[in-house]
């Protein structure tokens, strides 16, 4: 007797299938086992899906507008690690030009880029991670925990301070490990330094202090 497709693997097929220039697909997934949609739907959660009867529709976008195909294949994953089966079907899709399609990003790696524009003398960064949906917050904010993270800038935007060597705020690895974990859990989104300084030398302090919005950072 054949095993069912998984659900990351008729992903693929069909991310596969479509035209290099999609924009986002709106996806339809029909749980073979009704009595496991309620907890397909919560797996699904993070992609803000529908749900009729047993049948979960969700959107895929590679513009920011939904959640990113990268995060949507780890959703998918676990639904397959919980034994949840289905049909997968693609009900629509909208292309754009290859200028306006943004490719999902990896928190960890734009961290690392964000750092790599820095003058090499930096010593104390003020960062923001961007996620791209506010489904995404309070676990992003749960998984950057050691990072100290602040709901700041925006219903999705969580801030903290890196100390470079010594000083207030994480050490750029460990705010590096705790990115990396968002990643592996599906959150997408970017990480922009909102400032920095270089060569700073506290005397009897933690390290510089920001006024942002009339409050210390």
């Amino acid at each position: 007797m054949l095993r069912p497709l998984r659900l990351v693997d008729q992903f693929n097929a069909i991310d596969g299938a479509l035209p290099g220039e999609w924009a986002d697909a709106r996806l339809v997934l029909s749980v073979a086992d009704a009595g496991r949609c309620d907890r397909a739907a919560a797996l699904l959660g993070p992609a803000n899906p529908g749900r009729l009867r047993n049948n979960i529709h969700f959107t895929v976008a590679r513009g920011g507008t939904a959640i990113a195909p990268e995060a949507a294949r780890r959703l998918l994953r676990r639904l397959d690690s919980e034994g949840v089966s289905g049909k997968l079907a693609l009900v629509h899709a909208e292309t754009a030009p290859a200028s306006e399609i943004r490719a999902p990003q990896n928190l960890r790696e734009s961290w690392g880029l964000a750092l790599a524009s820095l003058p090499p003398d930096w010593s104390d960064v003020y960062a923001e991670v961007r996620v791209d949906s506010t489904d995404f917050v309070d676990r992003a904010a749960l998984l950057l925990a050691p990072v100290n993270p602040s709901l700041y800038g925006g219903a999705t935007g969580l801030r903290f301070r890196c100390a470079r060597s010594f000083g207030y705020g994480v050490s750029p690895g460990m705010a590096a490990r705790c990115l990396q974990r968002c990643d592996e859990d599906g959150i997408t989104g970017e990480v922009e330094i909102l400032r920095a300084l270089s060569d700073s030398h506290p005397v009897s302090t933690q390290g510089p202090v920001w006024l942002v919005g009339g409050r210390s950072v």
